[in-house]
């Protein structure tokens, strides 16, 4: 049987991220291989002109087509990834040139589907493709895409977001697991998994995977919060409680909550469940403990707390996350 023919277009233009660009195609050209050259899966990186582009890496790459080239194809996947500049704070903003706007709009009305890579959702969202859809985008750009687009349902910690036939990955290195999310919808999750071992990604990671840990979220700009934040990670496996946390920093639960909510826009039990669920992950990754002994390190009461919290913020349980994600030899 002849394999259907997959179009896959990539958007080029000038900062863009070139990881965001050639991850994809190797994802594709894995899949070719794996299939023996029966996917049909056919990569072509488009701009506005012929001439090579820069990269934000400052390397060029050139293009095969123009977008006035590709405009009267029938494409099957239409990948968007984007650029962003310096913004004060040591911050990022994400940026969109009209004119690549007005392209994606118009090769989105001929494309099955459309996906965006890291801050490529802010083109996407400004080409009117994520209006009343859920999305999710770079973590760092996320305010700058609720803001700027407040009918865009934003969403910045999965891995990636399916609305549809419009997808949306989060940061630079997730256009790998966008690319096998697309595979696996094309041929299946056994396939996609074929060709992550072939990439030495250890397994496909799923979607509600959270795209950052505690750790690495924004800090506090007061020494009291940052005091809490070490209080919690040394106490993490005492039944801590929020008049816990509030007779530490010697103010009311009240007014606890407050300042967890402004400083670190979430709740101190969020907050706490969230550094307990980081714990547990890091031990069913590297560790072969069973799940009660995981649970009592971290901090949870059951097993049936930790499977809960699990499933609230990574969008699986903690016997499927090892499963995924475990390092270390059986």
């Amino acid at each position: 049987m002849e394999p259907v023919e997959r179009t896959v277009v990539i958007v080029l233009f000038g900062g863009v991220d070139l990881l965001d660009v050639t991850g994809p195609p190797e994802v594709f050209a894995v899949l070719n291989r794996e299939m023996e050259g029966n996917s049909g899966h056919r990569v072509v990186l488009a701009a506005e002109s012929m001439d090579p582009v820069r990269t934000f890496a400052g390397v060029r790459v050139v293009p095969d087509r123009t977008f006035e080239e590709v405009a009267g194809w029938s494409i099957d996947t239409l990948i968007v990834s984007g650029a962003a500049e310096a913004a004060d704070g040591g911050r990022v903003r994400a940026v969109c040139d009209p004119v690549v706007v007005d392209w994606v709009r118009r090769l989105a009305s001929r494309s099955r589907r459309v996906a965006s890579i890291c801050v490529g959702a802010h083109i996407l969202a400004a080409a009117g493709l994520l209006d009343g859809r859920r999305a999710t985008t770079h973590w760092s750009t996320a305010k700058q895409l609720a803001e700027e687009h407040p009918s865009v349902d934003v969403d910045a910690d999965p891995i990636f977001i399916r609305d549809g036939e419009v997808w949306t990955g989060a940061g630079i290195s997730s256009c790998l697991d966008l690319s096998l999310a697309l595979v696996a919808d094309d041929f299946g999750e056994s396939v996609a998994l074929r060709v992550a071992r072939h990439l030495v990604m250890y397994l496909k990671r799923p979607s509600g995977q959270s795209q950052f840990s505690v750790p690495l979220e924004p800090v506090s700009t007061t020494r009291r919060v940052e005091d809490l934040r070490q209080f919690i990670a040394r106490r993490l496996r005492d039944p801590l409680t929020i008049a816990d946390l509030a007779a530490e920093a010697h103010v009311s639960e009240r007014q606890l909550t407050r300042i967890f909510k402004s400083e670190l826009g979430t709740t101190p039990a969020a907050y706490l469940e969230s550094a307990r669920v980081e714990v547990a992950r890091h031990r069913l990754e590297t560790g072969d403990d069973t799940l009660e002994r995981v649970a009592k390190a971290s901090g949870f009461a059951t097993t049936d707390t930790l499977t809960r919290a699990f499933r609230r913020r990574l969008d699986t349980t903690p016997a499927e996350y090892r499963e995924r994600f475990r390092s270390v030899p059986r």
